[in-house]
């Protein structure tokens, strides 16, 4: 397959005669954060990572995200970590959206480049560290581990997203397909990151209202997403949070594909207490 290009921020600073409009908005249902507000200003820095700073496009919080973190990770020449996440009960999932990363899990190194796609499970032994001349930038999706007893926690999973065919969603022609790394049927995983593809014209053409939360990241093209009441057009490098139950649909703009990186909670019974998320 062509090996696809995704948007990744870069930060910078606006100059002073840019109007401030923009089209950032927050709500009880969802968020969305434009392309244009990850600037140097508001990126944020790890401990044990070096030569890294990133951006934070969720996290759980009072009204906002609740199962999942998710940042954009940008690592210069030299840079990395021994140490990437002291949460023992973390598992992760990490997108390679421009460079490349040498990750380490278990003792096996391996070369993530564009499109490189890693599952870690929940307490794997795992290092990153960019050995190459350019910077490196990615995603990376964080999510308490819901253990199940009789489940074992699900083995680790390092792909390329041009090895791994899209699925059509039925009745569609093609025009709307979806990039699965995990298997849908393995009920270990508590959790799946998919690509989901539209062509030009595609329609998700009912809206959605379902319980799986999501965090939605544009990673090329631009479209008409539905969001709760409101249409809201968004680009490349735009991230959406959804709410459970929040009613989504959308128009793929074209010219191009529009195609967005998608978290959502899977698999596990809902719990019966709030105490207890």
């Amino acid at each position: 397959m062509t090996h696809p290009t995704y948007y990744a921020p870069k930060g910078g600073h606006p100059s002073q005669d840019q109007l401030l409009t923009d089209r950032a908005m927050f709500t009880d249902a969802y968020a969305v954060i434009p392309k244009g507000t990850m600037r140097d200003i508001v990126t944020s820095y790890l401990p044990f990572w070096e030569n890294t700073r990133l951006w934070v496009l969720s996290r759980p919080l009072s009204g906002f995200a609740e199962t999942f973190s998710q940042y954009i990770m940008e690592v210069q020449p030299g840079g990395g970590s021994d140490r990437p996440d002291t949460d023992p009960n973390a598992q992760a999932v990490l997108f390679v959206v421009e460079g490349e990363v040498t990750l380490t899990v278990n003792g096996a190194p391996q070369l993530l480049d564009t499109g490189g796609y890693a599952y870690i499970p929940p307490g794997s032994d795992w290092t990153l560290h960019n050995r190459s001349d350019g910077t490196a930038r990615f995603h990376w999706l964080r999510k308490a581990y819901d253990a199940v007893p009789g489940l074992s926690e699900p083995d680790p999973i390092i792909t390329n997203e041009r090895d791994v065919a899209p699925i059509p969603m039925p009745g569609t022609e093609g025009r709307w397909s979806t990039t699965r790394f995990a298997d849908p049927q393995d009920l270990r995983h508590d959790m799946h990151v998919n690509i989901v593809t539209f062509e030009p014209g595609g329609v998700i053409p009912f809206a959605e209202t379902h319980v799986m939360e999501h965090g939605l990241y544009v990673l090329e093209g631009k479209a008409v997403y539905r969001l709760n009441q409101d249409w809201v057009e968004v680009e490349a490098g735009d991230y959406m949070w959804l709410r459970a139950f929040c009613p989504q649909a959308c128009y793929a703009g074209g010219p191009g594909r529009f195609r967005y990186l998608l978290y959502k909670d899977v698999n596990r019974h809902m719990p019966l207490s709030l105490s207890k998320r």
